[in-house]
């Protein structure tokens, strides 16, 4: 083990510890502003910057079509069997978002062909720890018997991971570890990286690799979301693309039954992928638990959610003065904030005696 010295410790920041200097803005209206990102491998162009986790209350059919048709992309979960998944993927109409999640075990290369057969042109490699041996085979594999996929790999949590998995051939990264809303992963290894820290890490890499000439994957943010500001800031620190779980949970969507709970409540159910639930729900068994299952409250459409989110993106934007996500990279100032801070910036009339 190495052993740290009191110089030797790294300072990690979570969403909450900083927060955006409002810039001038020449920005007359939001419809201004222009949240696309173009794929060049997959020749499309997303409208915005959101992909559904591959979840299995999250992401299915429903609502990977209902993702393409607001101008996102959907991740179709792999924790089914492999004819029920190409089930799945052969029921999604745009042809150009025909995505689905795989591992790096077991079945994944017979899972893989049978997607592909339907039309798959998008794969994400979906492990907890990415930055391992059976991703750099899995990625191999991937680039050699089906150069044409889109391949997102991760998760990773340092920018030295981000390289690497750059070097095997990923095409996008997805970074942080630990940070989930349902994710027990820090508490059962004492692993993780939050997700802003990470999008640092891994930005810095990136923009060394384009200097240098070599091909630098997108960067996904996925994980420790928790609202619209969460997203605007992912984007200024580095991040390409958001992957949202909770945020779009409980939506009409979403696999799974509307239920009431004991208050008259309606909710649906979120599984950490991880969790014993979820674990014993597509495989009989569980193992290393690092996940919790709950019910969320029900939502409404995913149109309605997507549409509030995009709406406050482009207002934080605006208040960058920036028009495009490469502007608000280059034109946001992010600071470390206090709790007391933190705190301010929520709403606390209600906390007066």
């Amino acid at each position: 083990m190495k052993r740290l010295k009191n110089k030797d410790y790294k300072e990690v920041i979570s969403f909450d510890d900083v927060i955006l200097v409002p810039q001038y803005s020449d920005i007359i209206s939001r419809k201004e502003i222009d949240t696309s990102i173009y794929i060049n491998e997959l020749n499309t162009n997303l409208d915005i910057p959101i992909i559904s986790s591959p979840m299995s209350t999250v992401t299915e059919s429903y609502m990977s079509n209902t993702m393409s048709s607001l101008g996102g992309l959907g991740i179709i979960h792999r924790y089914n069997t492999i004819e029920f998944q190409r089930k799945l993927v052969s029921f999604i109409t745009n042809t150009n978002t025909k995505s689905a999640a795989v591992g790096v075990t077991g079945d994944f290369k017979e899972r893989l062909s049978a997607l592909v057969e339907v039309g798959l042109n998008s794969v994400c490699v979906d492990v907890a720890h990415g930055d391992h041996i059976l991703v750099e085979k899995a990625i191999e594999y991937i680039r050699s018997t089906y150069p044409d996929l889109f391949l997102i790999a991760g998760n990773v949590a340092t920018g030295s991971a981000y390289n690497r998995l750059s070097n095997w051939g990923a095409h996008a990264v997805r970074t942080s570890v630990g940070s989930g809303s349902i994710c027990t992963t820090r508490i059962q290894t004492g692993h993780g990286i939050p997700t802003l820290s990470a999008i640092i890490d891994c930005y810095y890499i990136k923009k060394e690799r384009l200097d240098e000439g070599k091909y630098a994957p997108y960067i996904i943010a996925d994980g420790g979301i928790k609202n619209s500001g969460d997203i605007v800031k992912s984007l200024s620190a580095g991040a390409d693309l958001v992957m949202l779980g909770s945020m779009l949970s409980g939506t009409k969507e979403t696999p799974g039954n509307i239920e009431t709970d004991d208050d008259g409540i309606k909710v649906k159910r979120y599984n950490g992928m991880a969790s014993k639930t979820a674990q014993k729900s597509w495989k009989g068994s569980y193992s290393s638990i690092e996940g919790v299952s709950s019910f969320v409250k029900y939502k409404g459409t995913v149109l309605e959610v997507v549409n509030e989110i995009m709406s406050n993106v482009r207002s934080g934007m605006s208040y960058s003065g920036a028009r495009t996500l490469e502007e608000l990279k280059d034109a946001a100032e992010m600071v470390i904030q206090t709790s007391a801070s933190s705190a301010e910036g929520k709403p606390h009339i209600f906390n007066r005696e």
